[in-house]
């Protein structure tokens, strides 16, 4: 096989409850820039999140990545930590934030970059999907 990148994607699913917050701001502008999402008593979503990785297909095994191995780093440092989880209480990672699709998105590609790039891959996109019409895409810029 010659050198060329092939990107892959493996889709990972979990539910994960949170509530958009800000402390600074009184309860009616909370409820005013987040609506239904400022919910008192949390709401929920069944999130999908699809990994593109790129990588150089392995002359011995035809891999870019194995998907056993992507699958691991996916339960590991996403689907155990937050699956069924508050994000808000019970996720360490994501305390002090805004629990949006965009800072979760940037702190699940923080928390998989590396161990992507230690199965001899390069971590290429995160798609993080919270409803059929919702999601958010991070290709790891500043």
């Amino acid at each position: 096989m010659s050198n060329k990148i092939v990107y892959i994607t493996r889709r990972s699913r979990f539910n994960a409850a949170h509530k958009l917050w800000n402390e600074d701001w009184s309860s009616e502008k909370n409820h005013e820039v987040f609506g239904k999402c400022a919910n008192e008593n949390w709401h929920g979503h069944n999130f999908d999140l699809f990994v593109t990785v790129k990588g150089t297909p392995n002359p011995e095994t035809g891999y870019s990545m194995n998907f056993n191995a992507l699958k691991a780093i996916l339960k590991e440092y996403v689907e155990d930590p937050i699956d069924h989880k508050n994000l808000n209480l019970d996720v360490p990672w994501m305390e002090g934030q805004l629990t949006t699709m965009e800072n979760l998105i940037v702190a699940i590609w923080d928390r998989i970059k590396a161990p992507i790039k230690e199965s001899g891959c390069e971590l290429h996109s995160l798609k993080l999907c919270e409803s059929e019409n919702n999601f958010a895409e991070y290709f790891g810029g500043e």
